[in-house]
């Protein structure tokens, strides 16, 4: 099942974040080491109009004696719309003493506007269709260290939509779409993941390869039956010595089953694809390779220009190279926490034909 992104649509204003040296809340306790960041958000988007809203995270450790442990983090979001349109999210990742465990954690709720151009890679432009759904999501992932950059993890997620309004007769009917009516799972799976990442949120060494699956089945009150299997292999090369770094990730996700409509492979958005509405392409799978350059540029002001390909595709032999689908652009960072690593980045992403989008959000893509 794909994560909720949490990216603030389209050009955002933050208000006193580039103003001031520091956002409009902000509290450091030099002991226990914890950051608190929060700011108010003004937003503008063609699908959304104007939203308004709150983005606060917080940093932190949870040993002060712990050196070994990267910083923990939680981020939450609230977001309106003039169009009515709600989206609540907390999320974030705890490392407990010297990363002995791990936890992430993603609590959502929305009631938002989509689009829909059918299943499958040829979908064209004009196909498109407006639909709504309210929908609540939780992801919980328990990882254990087995030995230094090894762990093994448990993962569960459950999902409910309801409220699904589409056009009758149109591409949902058509295509006979799983889960147009509204539909409630949870799944069960593991995961073994190496990680040596120097940095939990803006690495510039080191690696992560994560494979990962989880199993929703009828028999624990699921209205479907599916398996959905990721591979996310991500690798980080310093450039000389003016904190520039080559990023580099391989992002494979695949169903097998009856898959719900939300659960499918999607294609584009903030962290994969750039360039792409999120959702342009849904199919079973997907499978995408990106890379992108960091350097500074001044003070806290940081730039990024990223590039990728891939596509969606029903079968995993599917895949062809004469059927890639391609997305470049760049982007600015500012340092909102320069010590713990932690961006403001805004993108621009381009895609093939008429795709092509802003992206606002806290933290790297990958």
């Amino acid at each position: 099942m794909k994560k909720i992104s949490l990216p603030l649509p389209c050009f955002c204003l933050i208000l006193a974040v580039f103003a001031l040296k520091t956002p409009s809340y902000a509290q450091k306790d030099s002991t226990s080491r914890k950051r608190l960041l929060v700011f108010p958000v003004v937003a503008k988007s063609i699908e959304t109009g104007w939203s308004f809203g709150t983005v606060g995270t917080l940093t932190f450790r949870l040993s002060k004696e712990d050196t070994i442990s990267r910083t923990s983090n939680l981020e939450l979001l609230a977001l309106y719309s003039t169009k009515k349109q709600l989206v609540t999210a907390l999320a974030g990742t705890q490392y407990f003493h010297k990363e002995k465990f791990i936890l992430t954690e993603q609590v959502s709720f929305s009631s938002f506007p989509d689009k829909f151009w059918g299943l499958g890679k040829n979908t064209p432009d004009a196909a498109e269709e407006s639909y709504k759904f309210k929908q609540y999501y939780v992801y919980l992932h328990l990882l254990r260290k087995l030995s230094p950059g090894f762990f093994a993890g448990l993962l569960f997620e459950t999902q409910k939509v309801w409220d699904v309004e589409y056009t009758k007769g149109g591409l949902f009917d058509a295509q006979n779409v799983t889960g147009r009516n509204g539909y409630k799972v949870a799944g069960l799976g593991g995961s073994l993941t190496y990680d040596k990442r120097n940095s939990a949120f803006s690495p510039d060494n080191g690696a992560f390869c994560q494979f990962s699956f989880n199993h929703f089945d009828k028999f624990w009150g699921n209205d479907y039956n599916y398996t959905n299997y990721v591979l996310d292999l991500r690798k980080y090369i310093p450039v000389g010595h003016t904190s520039q770094v080559l990023a580099f990730q391989f992002f494979s996700f695949n169903n097998v089953g009856e898959v719900p409509i939300r659960s499918l492979a999607s294609f584009g958005g903030a962290n994969r694809m750039r360039g792409y509405y999120d959702g342009r392409y849904k199919d079973l799978n997907q499978l995408i390779v990106q890379g992108e350059y960091r350097f500074p540029v001044y003070k806290r002001f940081g730039a990024v220009v990223f590039g990728g390909g891939g596509n969606v595709s029903h079968s995993i032999t599917e895949y062809a190279i004469n059927d890639l689908k391609f997305s470049y652009g760049a982007g600015i960072r500012f340092a909102l926490d320069k010590k713990e690593k932690l961006n403001l980045r805004v993108d621009y992403g381009v895609g093939e034909g008429k795709n092509s989008g802003f992206y606002l959000q806290l933290g790297e893509a990958f």
